[in-house]
């Protein structure tokens, strides 16, 4: 075997064995026994569960649908833009499927946020779950297959808040008393459902006091964040 050759092959096998074992060494986001997505799939993307809010003096938010409107082309401009990562099969639900499948963004922030608390986070895991991503939405999502013919959807609700002037000034305030105060926080969920039985494939999440989606730019970097480690086509 030529030595090039022979060293390219050992180069592959050696990448893809960290690839693997990188995987392997984070079961956390993927479901058991799942790897990547059926080759040749269509992917459905959901629109954005997402809301904005602006954090009064007093720290009452304030919901902006201008922020909300702003984040939500944004976002989608952004999974756009990432077409190679989701796959050449993508579709997306119109406004008036919204209306026929809506009731599934509030079972998917339900799911989503168990997902969250039991097995994102630290403390709080369940016994029976055995520290496994084990969770789906049930046949509830059937009626979206037939009707998209997708074989995944990809799910994502983001409450996003940020601090007003007056807020700013407020924590500067408190500050110089040696009191702490929060500003704004950016929380996400992320979730790929295979449409053939229900399950949660793959689950990310954000908790965080950074992140802005008012801009394109600043957009960007939440979308890779919430979409870090999306799993590939096989």
């Amino acid at each position: 075997m030529p030595i090039l050759f022979r060293s390219t092959v050992v180069a592959a096998v050696v990448l893809w064995a960290a690839a693997a074992g990188a995987q392997e060494a984070d079961p956390r986001h993927l479901a058991p026994g799942f790897h990547g997505r059926a080759a040749g799939s269509t992917l459905l993307v959901v629109p954005a569960d997402m809301e904005l809010f602006s954090i009064s003096a007093g720290g009452v938010e304030e919901p902006r649908a201008d922020w909300t409107e702003a984040a939500q082309r944004n976002f989608r401009a952004e999974l756009a833009a990432r077409r190679s990562q989701l796959g050449s099969k993508v579709v997306e639900l119109t406004e008036a499927d919204l209306d026929r499948f809506g009731e599934l963004h509030a079972l998917h922030r339900a799911v989503a946020e168990a997902v969250f608390m039991h097995h994102s986070r630290s403390g709080r895991k369940l016994p029976t779950k055995n520290d496994r991503l084990d969770w789906s939405l049930g046949d509830a999502v059937r009626p979206l297959q037939a009707h998209t013919g997708a074989r995944y959807a990809l799910f994502t609700w983001i409450r996003d808040s940020y601090a007003s002037g007056e807020r700013k000034a407020t924590m500067f305030a408190l500050a110089l008393l040696g009191a702490f105060s929060l500003g704004g926080t950016q929380t996400g969920y992320a979730s790929l459902v295979d449409l053939d039985t229900g399950r949660i494939v793959w689950f990310n999440d954000l908790d965080r006091w950074s992140g802005d989606l008012r801009e394109r730019a600043s957009a960007s970097e939440t979308v890779d964040a919430l979409l870090k480690g999306f799993p590939a086509l096989q």
